[in-house]
């Protein structure tokens, strides 16, 4: 029974190893003979990272297979195990388009291959036999200019019926000397009726508050508790959430240990600030979205009803998420007093 939502996954994190790993031996040989053996690809594709930079390497790893002919393949997949493994009812799925295009292409026909990208990556998230309702984060990016990031927000802002948002990722070092274009593009896509997430306030050099404004969700957002909780309160007042990845926060050595996420929990908690706990690259931490929360749990970071209240915040802010309840609550009116009406079993009782 699908019952989760997950709004933070990247498309390029978001291939398990295994996958990624068999597609190299089926379809580039250069990479297939880099990595001939799986153990050793695992051990490194998801293995601990030093800094979120080094982290981000990795995407480029993946980013360098994933094209317009490509991106059913890995879609396919992600969509069957989130349904299958980590009982997803709602998904969105986050990347940057451009990176996604044609490199041989000019600027401005990456630009417009974009759009095809996009049309992509829609079609191949309709999987009959795994009924999860999708949507697309577009996200700019630190490392492109304002004109391709612009044209980002305006391919959003053009198909709204595929696209739920934008986000900004790279780096986050590279926020500051770009600063004021963010704020320009957020403002835009706001004008524009766009709704926004962003990556802020992931490690201690990704504190810029005067994004927060531009924002409905934040991504990660752990430092706003941990080194700056007086921001708490506007969070609370701008209804903001925060988009939670545990097993992140210890891949790309922001935090030395879970347990220092129950300061972030705790905290947003007495705040009034919801919290939705997500996977953001699932594929390279080789951990679904139940292993999230089965840690938090044993690691006493949370408690089930805390638990619970996260999980419905996670509908609650779906962008793209088209009923006003969960699919628990939707399934107990489907259901409706079940102790009122006899089984099959209890009718076939009753009448010998």
């Amino acid at each position: 029974m699908a019952l989760y939502a997950d709004l933070h996954r990247h498309l390029g994190g978001s291939v398990v190893p295994r996958i990624l790993w068999r597609y190299f031996q089926r379809h580039n040989p250069d990479l297939a003979e880099k990595y001939p053996q799986y153990k050793e690809f695992e051990e490194f594709y998801t293995r601990e990272r030093n800094t979120l930079d080094e982290y981000l390497e990795l995407h480029t790893l993946v980013e360098s297979v994933q094209n317009i002919d490509t991106l059913p393949y890995f879609i396919y997949r992600l969509i069957r195990g989130a349904y299958i493994f980590e009982n997803l009812a709602y998904l969105e799925i986050r990347y940057t388009p451009y990176l996604r295009t044609n490199p041989t292409l000019s600027q401005r026909e990456r630009i417009e291959q974009m759009k095809a990208i996009v049309e992509v990556v829609d079609k191949a998230s309709k999987v009959n036999e795994y009924p999860i309702v999708t949507s697309q984060i577009l996200c700019m990016h630190t490392r492109l200019s304002y004109e391709i990031n612009r044209a980002i927000v305006d391919l959003a802002a053009d198909n709204k019926h595929q696209i739920c948002a934008i986000d900004v990722a790279g780096g986050d070092k590279l926020y500051g000397d770009k600063i004021d274009e963010f704020v320009k593009l957020y403002q835009y896509a706001r004008s524009r009726g766009i709704k926004t997430t962003g990556h802020l306030f992931e490690t201690p050099h990704g504190c810029y508050p005067q994004l927060l404004p531009y924002l409905m969700r934040i991504g990660h957002g752990i430092q706003i508790p941990l080194q700056y909780p007086e921001l708490l309160t506007e969070v609370a007042s701008l209804n903001q959430c925060l988009e939670i990845c545990p097993t992140t926060y210890i891949k790309t050595g922001t935090l030395e240990e879970l347990k220092q996420l129950k300061v972030v929990f705790d905290r947003c908690f007495d705040a009034g600030v919801d919290i939705a706990i997500c996977t953001d690259n699932a594929g390279l931490h080789n951990v679904r979205l139940p292993f999230e929360y089965e840690n938090l749990l044993t690691q006493d970071i949370i408690d089930f009803e805390q638990l619970q209240a996260c999980q419905d915040a996670s509908f609650r802010h779906g962008f793209a998420w088209p009923y006003t309840q969960p699919p628990s609550a939707l399934l107990v009116g489907l259901l409706g007093d079940r102790t009122s009406i006899p089984t099959d079993k209890e009718k076939t009782f009753s009448q010998n």
